[in-house]
C-alpha cells in the first residue's frame, strides 16, 4: 500500500518547504518581506502596491534565486528597518548587492540597493521592479513625472496594452481603490511600464532600463549600480470588507458553457492510449493535435493523434507549425494532402509560422514569416470546408503584439501560462484576476470572430522567451517550469476551475487545457521526473475531476456566481431543476460561503478527500446533502453543488 501523502503533497504536489513571509509593521504601514523583496504593501489594511523587488535576470530572462546573508530586521514603534547582503550567481557569472528597506508610520517606504558584478555579467534586467495591482486600478487616472521633470496626466490601461503604456518614468502618483494617494518615486535609471496582464499576471509592472536599449547587456566587474524606490502613502482608507462568510448567488445569464478540450502532443499519444478509459470518462469535446515538422512529426504521428480523438469521441483540431518562409504554400499544400489521405479528420485547422513561437520584444525587428493573410489563404485552400484559425500558439502577449487578419479567418486562438514571471503559489493563483481583462482584450482583437483559448496549463508547454521551459528534477516551484508539481495538487484543480470560469464568462468559444497525461496532464503516467505518491499509487490528479465535471456542462446556460475580489471563483450552470455550481478556493486559508437558495447536493474535493478521489474518477458524481451552516472550503478546495432555485431566467 502506498504511504499516505502529506498535506503539502495533497495541496501542492511537492514537499518543498516555503518559509512564511515576515510581516513588517510601522503603525498602519505593513509589508511582507519575502526572499529579500516586499509584497503586499498596505496602509491601514488596504493594498497600495503589490510588490517592490530588486531582481537579477540572466540572458534568457530567467530570474536568479539569490542567496541572502547578514539579514537584520529592526522594528520599533512607528518604524521598521531591514538590511541584507545578496548574491546572484551561476557557474559562469555573479552579481552581489546590499539592500536597505525603511518604513515609517507616516506612510513612507524606501527600498535602496547598491551592487556590482563580481565577473563580467550578462543580464536582460538587473534592478528594481514595482507591481501595481489591477483590481480597482485598471482604467484609473495616474499622474506621470518624466525623467526631465515634466508632469502629465495619464491612465492605467483598461484594455491590455500590447507594449509599454508608460515610458520615460521617474514618478507615478495614483489613488488606490480605497481612496489613498500613492506616490512612487524611482531613481537610479530610467523606468518604464508594461501591462503584465499580457502574461496573466495580476499587475502593471514598472521596471528598470528601457527595452529599446540593447539586451542582454553587460555589467563589468566593479561597476557600481545604485537604485532606490520611495513610496509615500497618504489619506485614510475606506472601510474594509467584512470577515464573515462570503454570500454568493448566480447572476444574469452570460451565454452557454463552452466546450472543454485538451491538447495533445505526438510524443504523449502512447501514454494517452493507456488512459483511454479515463479519457472517455473525462469526455473532452476536442483534442488540439500538435504538428511540427521540425520535430519529425509526419503523417504517422497525425494519424495516431486523430485516431485517439476518434476513439474517445472528441473532435480533432490540428495545430500545425509552418516551418518554411518562402515555401510555405507548398508546405501547407503537402500537409493538406497528407491529412486528406487520413480521411480529413481535423475539423478545425490552426496554422502558425515557426518564428512566431518565439517572442519579439517591443523595439526588436520582427523575423521573416509568411504574410499572415497569404498563410490563411493557403491553409483554406489546402483544407477545404474546414474551420480555419489563426493567432498564436504561444501566449496572449504575442497575439496582442501581432494581430491576426480576422477577415481571412474563422477563429482566433492563443494560449496562456501563469508562471512566466514568478513561480510562487500566490502569484500563480493571482493570475485568475487578470483573465477577465485577457478575455475582454482577446474579444476585441478577434471581433467579429469567436476566440478560443488553450491548450493552457500551469506548466509551460513551450518557452517563447528562452531556449525551453525549465527542467524540474527536484520537483520544486519555479517560474517557467514544464513539469510543475502543482499540476498534481489541489491548487491545480482550483486554478483550473477559476481559469475555465473566467474564460467562459469572458466569452471564449472553447477552452482547452494541457494534455491527457504527462507534465501538463490530468492522469498519472510513468515519467523520468518524480511524481511523489502518484508514482506508487497511480490514479487521476485533482484537476481531472474539475475537467470531467465542467466538460459535462457544455451547452448549458452559463451564469456568474462570484462577483468582486476575493479568494472564490466559479460558475453556475442553469437548468429546469435548478443550478449546478462549481466553486474553488484559490487561497491557502479556509473560507466559508453562503449561497442563495437551498443546497440539495454537495461533493467536496479537498485535502481530506484527496486519496479516495485519486482512485475514483467519478468521485465528484456522488452528491450528498450538505451539513447545516455555511459551506466550508479548506485550502484550495473545490465544491460541486446542486442548488434548487426557480428556473426563470435560465
Amino acid at each position: 500500500m502506498s504511504p499516505t501523502p502529506s498535506r503539502a503533497l495533497r495541496l501542492f504536489g511537492t514537499e518543498e518547504e516555503v518559509a512564511p513571509p515576515r510581516i513588517l509593521t510601522a503603525g498602519p504601514l505593513t509589508a511582507e518581506f519575502e526572499a529579500g523583496n516586499l509584497r503586499y504593501i498596505r496602509m491601514g489594511g488596504a493594498e497600495v502596491l503589490r510588490a517592490v523587488s530588486f531582481i537579477v535576470r540572466d540572458p534568457d530572462w530567467g530570474t536568479y534565486a539569490p542567496a541572502l546573508s547578514d539579514i537584520a530586521v529592526a522594528e520599533e514603534e512607528g518604524r521598521f528597518t531591514v538590511t541584507y547582503t545578496a548574491r546572484a550567481a551561476d557557474g559562469e557569472q555573479a552579481f552581489a548587492w546590499t539592500a536597505r528597506i525603511e518604513g515609517t508610520a507616516e506612510g513612507r517606504l524606501t527600498f535602496s540597493a547598491r551592487g556590482a558584478a563580481e565577473t563580467p555579467f550578462l543580464t536582460n534586467r538587473t534592478g528594481f521592479v514595482i507591481l501595481h495591482p489591477i483590481e480597482g486600478v485598471a482604467g484609473a487616472p495616474v499622474e506621470i513625472t518624466r525623467t526631465d521633470g515634466t508632469v502629465e496626466e495619464g491612465r492605467f490601461p483598461l484594455i491590455i496594452d500590447p507594449v509599454q503604456p508608460m515610458m520615460d518614468l521617474r514618478r507615478l502618483v495614483h489613488t488606490s481603490p480605497q481612496g489613498l494617494r500613492v506616490s512612487c518615486l524611482m531613481e537610479g535609471d530610467t523606468y518604464e511600464m508594461e501591462d503584465q496582464r499580457n502574461w496573466t499576471d495580476a499587475s502593471y509592472k514598472t521596471y528598470v532600463r528601457p527595452l529599446a536599449l540593447p539586451w542582454p547587456y553587460r555589467l563589468e566587474p566593479g561597476e557600481a549600480l545604485e537604485q532606490a524606490i520611495t513610496v509615500e502613502v497618504s489619506g485614510t482608507p475606506s472601510a474594509a470588507a467584512g470577515t464573515g462568510p462570503i454570500t454568493l448567488a448566480p447572476g444574469p445569464r452570460a451565454g452557454v458553457v463552452p466546450p472543454l478540450g485538451l491538447g495533445l502532443q505526438p510524443e504523449s499519444v502512447a501514454a494517452s492510449w493507456e488512459a483511454e478509459v479515463l479519457l472517455r470518462g473525462l469526455a473532452p469535446a476536442h483534442l488540439v493535435c500538435h504538428h511540427d515538422p521540425r520535430r519529425g512529426h509526419d503523417g504517422t504521428s497525425l494519424a495516431a493523434q486523430a485516431g485517439l480523438a476518434r476513439a474517445i469521441g472528441a473532435e480533432a483540431w490540428l495545430e500545425a507549425v509552418v516551418a518554411s518562409v518562402d515555401g510555405f504554400e507548398a508546405e501547407i499544400a503537402a500537409l493538406g494532402e497528407t491529412v486528406r489521405a487520413l480521411g480529413a479528420p481535423f475539423e478545425t485547422v490552426l496554422t502558425s509560422p515557426a518564428p512566431d513561437l518565439k517572442c519579439t520584444l517591443p523595439g526588436s525587428p520582427w523575423p521573416a514569416t509568411p504574410p499572415a493573410t497569404a498563410l490563411a489563404a493557403a491553409t483554406r485552400e489546402a483544407f477545404p470546408g474546414k474551420r480555419i484559425g489563426g493567432g498564436m500558439f504561444s501566449y496572449f502577449t504575442e497575439l496582442n503584439r501581432k494581430r491576426p487578419p480576422v477577415e481571412a479567418l474563422d477563429l482566433v486562438s492563443f494560449t496562456t501560462c501563469p508562471q512566466v514571471h514568478a513561480g510562487d503559489d500566490r502569484s500563480l493563483t493571482e493570475t485568475i484576476e487578470a483573465l477577465p481583462a485577457v478575455a475582454r482584450s482577446a474579444a476585441a482583437i478577434a471581433r467579429p470572430l469567436p476566440f478560443a483559448v488553450g491548450p493552457s496549463a500551469i506548466g509551460m508547454r513551450d518557452n517563447p522567451y528562452g531556449a525551453a521551459p525549465k527542467d524540474n528534477p527536484r520537483n520544486i516551484r519555479q517560474a517557467m517550469n514544464r513539469a510543475d508539481p502543482r499540476q498534481r495538487g489541489l491548487i491545480g484543480a482550483a486554478w483550473t476551475l477559476g481559469y475555465f470560469a473566467e474564460m467562459a464568462l469572458g466569452g471564449a468559444s472553447a477552452v482547452a487545457f494541457g494534455e491527457p497525461t504527462g507534465p501538463l496532464g490530468a492522469i498519472h503516467a510513468a515519467s523520468e521526473l518524480p511524481q511523489p505518491w502518484y508514482d506508487e499509487a497511480g490514479g487521476v490528479f485533482p484537476l481531472y475531476h474539475v475537467l470531467r465535471g465542467l466538460s459535462a456542462l457544455t451547452g448549458r446556460p452559463l451564469h456568474p456566481v462570484v462577483t468582486g475580489p476575493g479568494p472564490l471563483r466559479g460558475l453556475a450552470a442553469g437548468g429546469a431543476e435548478g443550478w449546478e455550481i462549481w466553486l474553488a478556493n484559490l487561497s491557502a486559508a479556509p473560507v466559508e460561503a453562503v449561497l442563495a437558495g437551498p443546497v440539495t447536493g454537495l461533493a467536496r474535493l479537498d485535502a481530506e478527500s484527496f486519496v479516495p478521489a485519486a482512485a475514483d474518477p467519478a468521485f465528484l458524481d456522488r452528491l450528498a446533502p450538505p451539513p447545516p451552516g455555511p459551506l466550508a472550503l479548506d485550502a484550495h478546495a473545490v465544491l460541486r453543488l446542486h442548488v434548487t432555485t426557480p428556473s426563470e431566467g435560465t
